[in-house]
């Protein structure tokens, strides 16, 4: 159990359940584009720290931004596909802050005409089924990134190669009512800018990033100003957070304070948010139109040409599997939690004539060597054509399911093809019935008070039977030609 924070040592205890959450989020999705968004810049992660730079991304004087058409079309797939509306001519603004990863002193972003509003994203948990309705999504470019020495030094370095990346930020409605819902949100939206193909969604690397807006209610009536949540760098760290959030809030106004309105940072190791600033309203920041920018305007016709291009999103295609492979919902629903797990899927569907047997591979073997090499689906070194054939050598006879999960763990360790591994091993199965037959009589023969307590009508001995037989053979017997010479001689037929 953690030991309570400091604040909530100094506060009374908790009688906040008359409460309920406001909870509205903001969602920076980092796009998939070649170049930045203004400049011809590389836009990739990882890169030697202030090698992805020019006068444009710098903010150098007379350097002039151009818009990138690519993360223009990510912004509209992503706008579609969450039934929001595309404006044909929206607006970039200028966000002014000061902040030193922030070279130019501004922020090309979207403000009061944003390129897609309204819009939802569905989500399930537990028997909750909601539709949770999007304010508004924009196109912005990123800022840099400082970067903190960690043995205490007085000075902080900066990287300015994340500035001018495309960002698509999504902006929800304060709909959502407990933090719950917001990891479930977060799922979803992850799910569908995998799916589309416009972000990787990996919120370790800052792909997908998130700030939360909470404030709480009593009934009907919100009760308590609202407070912004940052640093928040895993689906776990934003439904924490949450949570502690909700707390602190609700101990303040049942004791008779008041809520302050400002930005909290979410602090991992002591497990509580800690006040950063005041919060800023958008008149702070000083919108106005970005003067070195034209409106953006967008073709209906091209509009419609990328509707049609679309991909299956999560919903459509766990329909698909439940309906062409004959899944239950729930592994349906596990095999499209992403969208490189539902390709490795279906390519082994494809290939294997079980397809129940093909799911329980994949969501079993397959996710756990994966978690453990800690890979990505699409570098995993068994490929859909390799974990085939091993359910083909299952199905056939060839080897028997407890030999194909030592084969598999040595395709996972080699790379190496399941018949390759079987020639060389010789790991056949046993099928010879009088091989096996002489083996059934040898237990039999050793455990004759087991016998005597099947024969006396204690039948769940016959596994252990089954099991001593597949023990001598070393896993390799047919336990469907065991069970049937078991059945015949304890039976006496």
């Amino acid at each position: 159990m953690k030991p309570p924070s400091k604040i909530e040592r100094n506060m009374p205890e908790p009688g906040s359940n008359e409460y309920s959450p406001v909870i509205g989020l903001e969602v920076h999705a980092q796009l998939l584009t070649a170049t930045k968004m203004f400049c011809a810049c590389k836009a990739e992660y990882g890169a030697v720290p202030n090698s992805r730079t020019c006068p444009v991304c710098l903010g150098y004087p007379g350097a002039l931004p151009t818009i990138n058409r690519r993360a223009v079309e990510h912004a509209v797939m992503m706008i579609l596909a969450v039934g929001g509306q595309v404006q044909h001519r929206s607006l970039f603004a200028r966000k002014n802050y000061f902040y030193p990863d922030l070279p130019k002193g501004y922020q090309i972003s979207q403000y009061d005409r944003p390129i897609g509003i309204g819009g939802k994203v569905h989500i399930e948990l537990g028997n909750l089924v909601k539709d949770v309705r999007l304010s508004r999504i924009h196109l912005e470019e990123d800022a840099g990134k400082l970067l903190h020495p960690e043995s205490g030094e007085d000075y902080s370095r900066i990287d300015f190669n994340r500035c001018g990346v495309p960002l698509l930020e999504i902006v929800t409605e304060p709909q959502i009512e407990s933090p719950q819902e917001a990891h479930a949100f977060l799922d979803r939206l992850r799910q569908i800018v995998q799916y589309l193909g416009i972000c990787s969604g990996d919120m370790e690397k800052g792909a997908l990033r998130c700030d939360a807006n909470v404030s709480l209610r009593r009934g009907r009536n919100v009760v308590g100003v609202r407070t912004e949540l940052k640093n928040l760098n895993s689906f776990r760290a934003v439904q924490r957070a949450l949570e502690y959030e909700v707390e602190r809030q609700g101990i303040i106004l049942s004791s008779g304070g008041d809520v302050i309105q400002e930005t909290r940072l979410w602090n991992e190791s002591t497990a509580a948010t800690e006040p950063m600033r005041g919060k800023e309203e958008s008149e702070d920041y000083r919108y106005f139109p970005e003067p070195d920018l034209p409106s953006l305007q967008i073709d209906p016709h091209w509009v419609e040409e990328i509707g049609k291009r679309l991909p299956p999103l999560p919903e459509e295609r766990r329909m698909r599997l439940m309906h062409d492979y004959g899944l239950s919902e729930y592994d349906a629903g596990i095999l499209t939690e992403s969208k490189s797990l539902a390709d490795y899927y279906e390519s082994v569907a494809s290939l294997a004539s079980d397809k129940r047997l093909a799911a329980h591979w994949v969501m079993g073997e397959i996710l756990a060597a994966v978690k453990t090499q800690k890979a990505d689906m699409s570098d995993f070194n068994v490929t859909p054509e390799m974990l085939a054939e091993l359910l083909a050598s299952i199905e056939s006879g060839i080897i028997t399911g407890t030999m194909a999960k030592e084969i598999f763990q040595e395709m996972v360790d080699t790379g190496r093809r399941a018949t390759v591994i079987i020639r060389a091993k010789g790991l056949r199965q046993v099928a010879d019935e009088g091989s096996l037959a002489a083996t059934v009589d040898e237990v039999l023969s050793h455990y004759q008070d087991q016998v005597e307590k099947y024969r006396a009508g204690k039948g769940t001995v016959f596994d252990f039977f089954v099991g001593r037989v597949m023990a001598k053979t070393e896993g390799r017997a047919n336990p469907q030609v065991v069970r049937r010479i078991l059945k015949e001689k304890l039976d006496g037929r």
